[in-house]
């Protein structure tokens, strides 16, 4: 078994020549990435369903816009809830993944992670890859793989972060971002 350098924590983000429609001008942030696969969320495709419409209890602790995610393709009927937490500590109900972002339990009474919560996502369905899937992909040239920023998470301009995250970056990377969304306009 080969060993695998994790990039838990770190964002993937799509090459404009990634041709797979669920990942156009992606931008996943990985929550586990270790030698049994991987899995992420896509932090820049919000749906037309507001929280309220589904776990009414978390509606008024969700960040702008307040709007489910669509966190991947996989397990579309599942939510999963992102919270940035400051600090060392963090809450009953709430997992740290990296940094001050954590898996929320969302059968967790709301009322006792309010307090705690400097921002939250929810989101349904997530990204996941098999075991050396993500690292073909890597090879392949389908994603930019980088350092992620607390704030990424909880964006109030989701459709703008592809840019964002890409005009952050040094050099070639930060020209992409100037990439148009239809070449042929060129």
């Amino acid at each position: 078994m080969t060993e695998v350098s994790s990039l838990t924590g770190r964002l993937l983000v799509a090459t404009p020549a990634l041709a797979d429609p669920n990942f156009d001008r992606a931008v996943v942030l990985l929550l586990d990435h270790d030698d049994e696969g991987s899995l992420g969320v896509v932090l820049n495709r919000p749906t037309p369903v507001t929280v309220g419409d589904v776990l009414a209890a978390w509606a008024g602790l969700a960040g702008e816009p307040g709007v489910v995610f669509q966190g991947g393709p996989v397990s579309l009927d599942a939510a999963l809830g992102l919270a940035v937490i400051p600090g060392d500590e963090g809450p009953l109900g709430w997992r740290r993944v990296f940094g001050a972002i954590g898996l929320v339990d969302l059968e967790t009474p709301p009322e006792l992670l309010g307090p705690a919560l400097g921002a939250l996502r929810i989101f349904a369905g997530y990204a996941g890859w098999g075991p050396g899937q993500l690292e073909t992909e890597l090879t392949e040239g389908a994603w930019y793989v980088v350092e992620s920023e607390p704030g990424d998470v909880s964006s109030p301009t989701p459709e703008t972060l592809w840019r964002q995250v890409l005009r952050r970056q040094r050099g070639e990377l930060a020209m992409i971002a100037t990439y148009l969304d239809d070449p042929s306009l060129n």
